[in-house]
């Protein structure tokens, strides 16, 4: 249906994302960027499509996509399907970062966050071909030296499985509840474990996919200057999108099962 390789970037209609979508698209793949609002994904993409080919228009497309919700992303990987449609890379980009801190808000940035980006990989992973590319886009912010050694140690765990990981993640939120959070040794940020968790999402993926020749990294792009990041962070958002996308377009003999920031690995 599509000679070009296809991208699906979350989140791509600002910020990171955006630039994301920008950079693949500059690069001569079609981009498929999603957002919760569909018309304000339409005309990032329309604005795009004018610009991001140098001369010549970038194959963007928009379309509703809603990491949070199951319904959501279930439709969308059903039109994928429909479509015929071969997902060459995969950016997890759709991620937020909540004002606050109790169980209400912590449950709602892990749904986001670590849950939304398991729940749009496993739905597409059947249209995803051998080669190709899945990209977290994580936070430095969810290094495990900001934990308790025992924590550290359960995260890091080499028997760890995704059910050991979810219950994991959820005994956080019941800590919270119950206000035990810092005595287990949790910090008192949902941002931070939920990108520790999709970091070690990345752990058991990768192995699971090597077969198949895919390839799974998490990225950290620094403390960029968007919406999130605010005015006062260091790096503009060109430069957080490049770690990005050389994660999202490595050869087939690229690096799996690691954690990079301007291409060079850092520890988890």
């Amino acid at each position: 249906m599509h000679d070009r390789e296809c991208a699906v970037v979350t989140g791509g209609n600002r910020g990171i994302g955006l630039e994301t979508c920008r950079q693949l698209a500059r690069r001569g793949l079609r981009v498929i960027l999603t957002g919760r609002d569909l018309a304000q994904a339409q005309a990032v993409a329309a604005r795009l499509g004018a610009d991001g080919g140098r001369g010549a228009p970038a194959p963007v497309e928009a379309r509703s996509l809603d990491v949070g919700d199951a319904a959501s992303v279930a439709a969308f990987a059903a039109r994928l399907e429909a479509d015929g449609a071969r997902i060459d890379v995969l950016v997890n980009n759709a991620g937020v970062s909540l004002h606050g801190f109790d169980a209400d808000r912590v449950a709602a940035t892990l749904n986001v966050n670590y849950v939304g980006a398991v729940r749009v990989t496993e739905a597409l992973l059947p249209r995803i071909p051998r080669g190709g590319r899945v990209v977290m886009v994580s936070s430095g912010m969810g290094e495990l030296s900001g934990f308790a050694p025992p924590l550290r140690a359960r995260f890091l765990d080499p028997a760890l499985d995704r059910p050991a990981l979810d219950a994991l993640v959820a005994s956080f939120v019941d800590d919270v509840r119950r206000q035990q959070h810092e005595r287990h040794g949790w910090p008192s940020s949902a941002y931070r474990v939920s990108k520790a968790a999709l970091n070690a999402y990345v752990r058991l993926l990768a192995p699971s996919l090597a077969p198949r020749g895919i390839l799974v990294n998490a990225v950290c792009p620094g403390w960029v200057r968007t919406d999130m990041g605010g005015g006062g962070a260091p790096r503009p958002v060109e430069e957080g999108a490049a770690g990005v996308v050389w994660a999202a377009t490595l050869p087939p003999d690229g690096p799996t099962g690691g954690f990079f920031r301007d291409g060079r690995a850092i520890s988890w």
